[in-house]
């Protein structure tokens, strides 16, 4: 009945307005000290290790520095990240409990039918903190050198040609997908549990293509096991500036990156979030931060809550459309 189905919702929703609501009174009465005043838990929805987790380690380390206390990173995987997210959803919204949010959680909006999240709805956005390019490799047993020639190679060997991603309904996939639908071609769908896996067999030919994240995929192409034909990013890579853009090389619009950034309960307080933005804009400057960032691939602007708000928004919207074209599905 709608009644009992609208109940999860609505006690979450009262559980946070009351967390929001004794911690409000608390800073009134003046029972509480400048935040943070305790260790503050970094939720990350993937294993140790991954890209996801690189970053927010690194964003830990500055906020912890910066901010006097403990920022620690709690690595939640499962439910290609909806478990952590949907943990943090629920939790109280006093900014002890955050999420280090990757691309992952806007594609699920639309690949899972039944998530009990909504990123605009549930949280309040902090600061996005990186963007890392993909870039599309082949396998040195394909002719092409360029994204052109490879759209005819794959176009004259359609039955015989396949991609391979991480997993179904990662960005990898997703721009796998996009790909297909900017130039027509069928090529099909091999998912891995992982970018080591799928890297593997690319370079073994068993799959001829991929988009990959350039962190983990860049070795392979300095040490000539792959060729990278492009970045997939509006603009070039510093850490590849020699390596076209897709759209650069024929195939527009086409703007695909994984992204990661702080994330909050919704409802916790304006100068919490203002507090953390800061401290992660800082960061952003300081020569190891960068050093760190470019061994990644990654880069960083500064922005603001609203800006990162409207980013994530725009993300949910933008990844739907792929998505529903590419008819990839979690129950």
């Amino acid at each position: 009945m709608p009644v009992s189905s609208s109940l999860p919702l609505s006690r979450r929703g009262i559980a946070r307005a009351a967390a929001a609501l004794l911690a409000t009174c608390a800073l009134g009465a003046g029972a509480q000290t400048a935040y943070p005043n305790k260790p503050v838990r970094v939720v990350v929805g993937f294993s140790a290790g991954g890209t996801t987790d690189v970053v927010a380690r690194i964003m830990a380390k500055e906020l912890t520095q910066a901010l006097g206390q403990t920022f620690m990173v709690d690595n939640k995987p499962g439910g290609g990240s909806n478990i952590a997210t949907d943990l943090v959803a629920a939790a109280p919204a006093d900014g002890y409990t955050l999420l280090f949010v990757a691309v992952t959680s806007a594609i699920n909006q639309t690949l899972y039918p039944n998530v009990k999240f909504d990123l605009n709805r549930d949280f309040e956005a902090v600061a996005l903190g990186a963007k890392v390019p993909n870039v599309l490799v082949v396998t040195p047993n394909v002719p092409a050198k360029n994204v052109k020639e490879l759209i005819a190679w794959a176009k004259a060997n359609n039955d015989k040609v396949s991609y391979a991603s991480s997993g179904s309904g990662t960005s990898i996939h997703m721009a796998g997908e996009l790909f297909k639908v900017r130039t027509g071609l069928q090529t099909q769908h091999v998912p891995y549990k992982g970018s080591a896996p799928a890297l593997t067999d690319l370079m073994g030919g068993q799959v001829q293509f991929m988009f990959d994240n350039m962190p983990s995929s860049w070795p392979q192409v300095q040490g000539g096991k792959l060729r990278a034909l492009a970045v997939t990013t509006k603009t070039r890579s510093p850490s590849a500036p020699d390596l076209p853009t897709m759209e650069e090389s024929g195939v527009a619009p086409f703007d695909v990156s994984s992204w990661f950034g702080l994330i909050a309960p919704k409802g916790t307080p304006k100068d919490i979030v203002d507090k953390l933005n800061k401290a992660m804009n800082a960061a952003f400057d300081k020569p190891e931060v960068k050093e760190a960032y470019a061994k990644l691939g990654a880069v960083a602007e500064h922005n603001t809550p609203a800006q990162f708000s409207s980013f994530i928004r725009s993300e949910v919207s933008n990844w739907a459309p792929v998505v529903k074209a590419s008819g990839a599905k979690v129950d």
